[in-house]
This record gives structure tokens, C-alpha cells and sequence, in this order.
């Protein structure tokens, strides 16, 4: 009937108004998209679709995001740069091991990074180490110095909390600090084999800059801190208490990191990690159109 009139659908269903129960439908999702929000702060519109899908709403993300430009529940986002790592020493530099590595279960992979804190009129510095199968956060350090004491604090958390087996590839930057005689001889004295990033190219340790940009924007932007101490406290709840437990990740089919790998134990037995390779064309023929 609208295509015989000449009237669009949208138009005949503005005309009609919403039914008292659609009135009703809408309050309650409003309601509970508030509550999620609230709980977590910056989930963006995509994560909240499917937490409200789980919650037994049926949804899609283009009204959600709709509902939370209403309501003004969209995030906005900063972000400021300062260089934490200084490649330009002669320490030795370990091979990229990691690059053509898919991890298939935990304490495969472990990838870790530093980054600043800005504390008042000062940057403090933070240390991680996550874990590349289930990106769950298991060791960090902050304190005021770059030196290299930070990340083997962080290192010594994740060797303590996970005790890993010998052949675990730990992958970093090539700043001076992992490249240490400290750090290279920790690694070696726990059986990690050492890899490095190519020089500039922070795509080869994208999961642990992914979390650093996570960090600023759902902890560190959003919070004032008194001191040092401030800052671990909170930084401890967000790392331990939300992030690894209840934060849903994309990449992990919206799962939390302790989910994943919990489901992950139970579903399979250990495996070897995947390597790929690129083909040369000089030497392989494609099989793309033979």
C-alpha cells in the first residue's frame, strides 16, 4: 500500500506513533543502556549492543548508538604523546619471533610496553606484560624513573603469577631497558626466548599499544590522581578487578581475558603455537587465479 501511495515506510510509521508497549520497550532499554554505561564508563556503542543482546535485548548497534547520542553517553577522546623508548644504544638486539607467531594457548606469547603517566607537573612510568593469547594484563610496575628496574619488576610479577614452562617468547620494544643485561639475563635464567620489534613499526607489538590506548582512555583520562600512590591503587583496581576480569574485548568474541582463558582450558589441550609465512613470487607461483 505505501508503494501504490507513494509514501514511504518510515513516513506511515511516524504517522501511525509508537505503540504504548514500544513506549514501555524503549524506557526499558534506555534504562538499561544507562546502567551499562555507568558501570562501564567507555564502552562504545558496539560493546554495548552486546552486552544488551546478552541481557536478552533484541538490538542492533545503529540504534543503541542512536539511544546514547540521546542521552549523551558517547565518549570523547584525548590522546598525548611521549617517547618512552630509546632504541639508540649498542646493546644487542634480539630477532622479531614474534611477528609470524599466532599464540593458540596461554604463556606462548607474552608482549610488554611502557608508557608515561602524567602526575600533577610530572610523567610517571608504567610497565606491563600481557599475555598475546588471552591479552590479559599479568604483571606491572609504575614508578618515576625509565630505568630498568620498571619492566623487571612487571617481568617478576608475570613469572610469579603464571610459572611458565621453558620456550615462552617474550616480545618488546628495543629500548634500552629490554635489551639490559639485567633483563636479557632474566629472561634467560625463566627459559624465555627474546624478540624484538623492527624499528619503528609499532604494528609488531600492536596488542600491548591497543591496551596502553585503552588504559588513557577508560582509566587515566577520566581521573585525578593525588600521588603515586593514588595512581597504583586505582591503577590496581582497574587492571586486576576490571580489566582482565569483566572488560569485554572484541577480539576475544566479547569476552573478558579471565573468560577466555577459562573457556579456552576447558575446551582444548595445550597446542603449538601457528607460524606463518609470507610467499615469494619469485620463486612460488600464486595459486590466486591458476
Amino acid at each position: 500500500m505505501c508503494t501504490v501511495a507513494a509514501v514511504s515506510r518510515a513516513s506511515y510509521y511516524r504517522h501511525c506513533g509508537p505503540a504504548p508497549d514500544q513506549d514501555e520497550e524503549q524506557s526499558r532499554l534506555r534504562d538499561a543502556i544507562q546502567r551499562i554505561a555507568v558501570e562501564h564508563r567507555h564502552y562504545g556503542y558496539r560493546r554495548l549492543t552486546h552486552v544488551l543482546r546478552a541481557q536478552g535485548f533484541q538490538v542492533n548497534h545503529k540504534r543503541v548508538a542512536r539511544l546514547m547520542r540521546l542521552d549523551n553517553l558517547l565518549a570523547i577522546r584525548k590522546r598525548r604523546f611521549v617517547r618512552t623508548t630509546d632504541s639508540t644504544h649498542e646493546l644487542e638486539v634480539s630477532i622479531n619471533a614474534a611477528r609470524r607467531l599466532t599464540p593458540t594457548a596461554v604463556d606462548q606469547l607474552w608482549v610488554a610496553d611502557i608508557t608515561y603517566i602524567r602526575l600533577g607537573r610530572a610523567d610517571v612510568f608504567l610497565a606491563v606484560v600481557m599475555d598475546a593469547f588471552s591479552r590479559k594484563i599479568i604483571g606491572w610496575s609504575l614508578g618515576p624513573s625509565l630505568a630498568s628496574e620498571l619492566p623487571l619488576e612487571a617481568l617478576r610479577a608475570a613469572v610469579e603469577s603464571r610459572r611458565p614452562p621453558p620456550g615462552l617468547i617474550h616480545h618488546s620494544a628495543r629500548g634500552v631497558q629490554y635489551a639490559s643485561t639485567a633483563y636479557v639475563n632474566t629472561l634467560l635464567e625463566h627459559g624465555m626466548i627474546a624478540s624484538m620489534s623492527r624499528p619503528g613499526n609499532p604494528y609488531d607489538n600492536a596488542k600491548c599499544e591497543r591496551f596502553m590506548k585503552t588504559l588513557k582512555q577508560e582509566e587515566i583520562h577520566c581521573s585525578e590522581y593525588r600521588d603515586i600512590d593514588d595512581l597504583r591503587v586505582h591503577l590496581g583496581h582497574f587492571l586486576d578487578s576490571y580489566y582482565n576480569v569483566h572488560r569485554i574485548h572484541s577480539a576475544l568474541g566479547y569476552q573478558s581475558p579471565v573468560v577466555f582463558e577459562q573457556i579456552a582450558a576447558a575446551s582444548q589441550g595445550a597446542t603449538a603455537p601457528k607460524m606463518s609465512f609470507s610467499r615469494h613470487e619469485e620463486i612460488y607461483q600464486s595459486d590466486v587465479g591458476s
